[in-house]
């Protein structure tokens, strides 16, 4: 991909207007992947300024639902015809495996059919009872008007989805902006939305640095929500700067979270091995960079030695390499600053007594790839427990009673997800119940469903992607009442 008009504003794909441009980087090699438009301040106030003129006088909030629907269904199809191609340039892109890429590819589709089906099912409203047959009283939705959109570097064509389909979906226009590292199928995307019929200035991108882009975008007066996936101190920034215009904000900034193995759901060879293929699959798919991963193993203390010497084991043979290479089973960490991130904090973990049963350094080579790394004998001080790493690093902590469980598992400022493995299944309900967690598996870690909610608790976030209130976070709720036979109300005698 190399050419850099990758700004969309009002139907136009154009260069920055600085002129400034970026390089994109293959993880795997440090190379030139593409040259992407560097926008600024000046590029958001056009995107903003058409997204705002085609909410105000343009068709698509007025375009009635089926229409709408059709579109995102339209969307979903040509998806799948550039499944492969799509696929291959998420990979690229942000260092995931080949076959990663492709299911992105089909959760997206997932999405886009989800909100297409999701509107056309609704109702007309909500009639509401007025204790009187003259009072027609009913509570409808509308959209919100522009959506700021930013998106986060590892997931960006799923994270879109999850903001761009509702959006459609509700009747709104947006402006989009995906990470500066991982911009490139966003700006597929958006071009996929523009071949389905998309009216012009309703899907507008800049692809920029959050400051200026992202900031600009959530204190512009004429955004009417800002929706932000990422990190803590982003999400703060966000939500201060969105404060002034008192616009809808909502936030999903990341976990840090438990995957709890009691000793009952190892008692067979089958379990066993199953919760120890699950505590690799939570810690390390997509090298860890996942805002749900389950980086903090917290096992029961009669099964700790079994279980983390076999997990250590395994962990030691996961087949490290570009996505796109046959057998590879985990890619590079996607940037030269996400490495030196991931190093400072295995480095800092071993400071303060965590023990090193697996990993702990990068291979020979080029590109920002680390070995995944399992940490035993951690606590609940260490700031590898405690912050966010996005990277291959599992904590191994231990417990002996069920509460202590909860208790370690709930030591937490975040709260997005969290699992539970148990054989006995009143057990894992109740420590389930009494997780404070917006997703919590049970015998299983990571899938989710687009008509399920995602989100979280505490430092997680505010409000909800997916599901019927992922839909509702870009609406607004209107109650219209009808008196069908007026007449004075004689409050005042005139």
């Amino acid at each position: 991909m190399s050419d850099q008009k990758t700004i969309h504003v009002g139907g136009e794909w154009r260069d920055a207007a600085t002129g400034a441009t970026r390089e994109i980087l293959d993880p795997a090699d440090a190379t030139t992947l593409a040259v992407v438009a560097e926008g600024g301040a000046e590029d958001t106030d056009a995107a903003i300024a058409a997204a705002r003129a085609a909410f105000d006088e343009g068709p698509w909030p007025r375009t009635p639902v089926a229409e709408r629907a059709a579109l995102l269904r339209r969307v979903a199809d040509l998806l799948q015809r550039d499944r492969e191609s799509l696929g291959l340039l998420e990979s690229r892109d942000a260092g995931k495996t080949l076959e990663e890429g492709r299911v992105d590819v089909d959760c997206v589709t997932d999405a886009f059919r989800y909100f297409a089906d999701l509107v056309t099912n609704e109702s007309g409203g909500r009639v509401v009872d007025a204790g009187s047959p003259d009072v027609h009283s009913v509570v409808v939705h509308e959209p919100v008007g522009v959506c700021a959109l930013i998106t986060p570097w590892n997931y960006p064509l799923l994270q879109a989805s999850w903001k761009v389909a509702p959006a459609l979906a509700a009747g709104n226009t947006f402006v989009i902006k995906p990470s500066e590292i991982t911009p490139l199928t966003t700006v597929a995307l958006v071009r996929l939305l523009a071949e389905a019929g998309l009216p012009d200035g309703v899907a507008n991108l800049v692809t920029g640095a959050g400051d200026p882009v992202g900031a600009r975008m959530s204190e512009h007066p004429d955004v009417d929500l800002v929706s932000f996936t990422g990190g803590l101190v982003s999400g703060t920034k966000v939500m201060r700067a969105a404060a002034d215009s008192v616009k809808k904000v909502a936030l999903e900034l990341g976990g840090k979270n438990p995957n709890v193995v009691f000793a009952d759901a190892c008692a067979t060879d089958e379990g066993f091995d199953t919760a120890v293929d699950q505590a690799l699959n939570a810690a390390f798919i997509h090298s860890g960079q996942v805002c749900s991963a389950g980086s903090r193993l917290i096992v029961e203390e009669s099964l700790r030695d079994r279980f983390v010497t076999e997990l250590a084991r395994r962990a030691e043979k996961i087949r490290l390499g570009r996505g796109t290479d046959k057998g590879v089973e985990c890619g590079p960490l996607v940037s030269a600053q996400q490495l030196a991130r991931t190093e400072e904090y295995v480095a800092s973990a071993l400071a303060e007594g965590a023990v090193l049963r697996a990993g702990g350094e990068r291979p020979e080579g080029p590109g920002y790839f680390y070995r995944p790394t399992v940490l035993d004998r951690c606590h609940r001080t260490m700031r590898v427990v405690r912050e966010e790493v996005f990277g291959p690093v599992l904590t191994v902590e231990t417990f002996r009673t069920e509460d202590e469980a909860v208790a370690l598992a709930n030591d937490t400022e975040y709260g997005l997800a969290g699992g539970v493995w148990s054989a006995d299944p009143g057990r894992a309900r109740r420590v389930a119940g009494r997780l404070r967690h917006g997703t919590v598996w049970i015998n299983d870690f990571h899938p989710y469903l687009p008509q399920a909610e995602w989100g979280g608790f505490g430092k997680s976030g505010i409000g909800r992607e997916l599901g019927p209130a992922g839909l509702a976070e870009y609406r607004e709720t209107k109650h219209v009442y009808q008196n069908l036979a007026p007449r004075p109300v004689r409050w005042f005698a005139g």
